[in-house]
């Protein structure tokens, strides 16, 4: 018997932020469930940055754009409700990314199975993809020593606010960037020992000089433009950059030109490296959870996320992160039986 489900579509390219009236929400119909595959009911999802790519037609990323009309993809934390695979029971958590959606169905190999550590909806957050990447950023390509000095742009987002945590975790000093007074109170609270609201009037590249007087070691970047050529600007001799995101790019057609110090990679000799840790080195998955659940345990880590409820608010959370409205990672409960954060 084919299982029915709900899924959020895109209908139009977006110009600039995407809005509210380019989604719709479609019915659409599975196949039977065929061997080796398991149906989900969807608990959490939650949206990112990465999603405005796929949204143009072309897409400078490493994934496609996305169909329009179709479901769209996206991560998500669900419960195994039926199954013909023998890898999975009923009862079962998954992580997967057929979300943006009630129900998902798939092969078993689409679904990871979650270790009994930490809660579900952590896996969607600090112990999902986001943590990861500000793990592997700072540790991996950063390879950041205690008393060193970071630098993290786009700081009171879902990866930033998690690598300030971590910074702080392993002994560094942690300078954190984040738009409004709110966010700044909210990261100094989480433990950065510098905060620079670059809303605020005046030069980044002398906010960053004033915050860290003796430059920087390392730098996360999530943003890109002025945050990293402040950055560069800063940097001490063999400063390790780890680039994880560029959401100040995002919603243009094309970067603009706002880079003043590129002469300093070859000066101060700065190692800039991008990286995509959950395609490329899934086998340092297990290592970082059990770090990472020990740190949320202690409460040296706390995952830092903002919830709305239903189904239906998907396409404002979208709007809303790219307008900024978000602080910590964005995560949506589907359901009133799902205990809340």
């Amino acid at each position: 018997m084919s299982s029915k489900f709900q899924a959020w579509t895109l209908i139009a390219r977006p110009e600039g932020l995407p809005t509210r009236d380019l989604f719709e929400l479609r019915d659409f119909e599975d196949a039977p469930l065929a061997d080796g595959e398991v149906r989900v009911r969807n608990d959490w999802l939650t949206v990112g940055p990465a999603m405005r790519v796929r949204m143009s037609a072309q897409t400078r990323g490493y994934l496609p754009p996305y169909a329009l009309g179709a479901p769209i993809p996206g991560w998500a934390v669900g419960e195994v409700i039926a199954s013909r695979a023998p890898d999975f029971k009923p009862g079962d958590m998954t992580l997967h990314q057929f979300g943006m959606r009630d129900f998902g169905q798939g092969p078993s190999a689409a679904f990871e199975k979650l270790p009994s550590i930490g809660s579900p909806e952590d896996y969607l957050n600090a112990m999902g993809s986001t943590g990861f990447v500000a793990y592997f950023g700072l540790l991996e390509i950063c390879k950041a020593e205690p008393g060193e000095t970071l630098f993290v742009s786009g700081a009171a987002g879902a990866v930033g606010s998690t690598a300030v945590q971590i910074g702080k975790a392993i002994g560094l000093k942690v300078i954190a960037s984040a738009g409004g007074s709110d966010k700044c109170a909210l990261l100094r609270n989480i433990g950065a020992d510098a905060v620079i609201d670059y809303k605020s009037p005046g030069s980044l590249d002398e906010k960053l000089a004033a915050a860290a007087p003796q430059g920087i070691d390392a730098y996360l970047d999530n943003v890109g433009g002025d945050h990293l050529d402040a950055a560069l600007a800063n940097a001490n001799p063999r400063a390790r950059f780890a680039i994880s995101g560029m959401i100040g790019s995002y919603n243009q057609d094309q970067v603009a030109e706002t880079m003043r110090h590129l002469n300093r990679i070859v000066t101060q000799r700065i190692r800039i490296e991008g990286f995509l840790p959950y395609s490329d080195r899934a086998d340092l998955l297990v290592a970082f959870r059990e770090r990472m659940a020990a740190w949320i345990a202690k409460g040296t880590v706390r995952p830092w996320q903002e919830v709305r409820t239903g189904l239906g608010s998907v396409p404002n959370a979208i709007q809303d992160l790219f307008a900024g409205g978000f602080t910590g990672k964005p995560l949506i409960r589907l359901h009133a039986d799902v205990a809340p954060l």
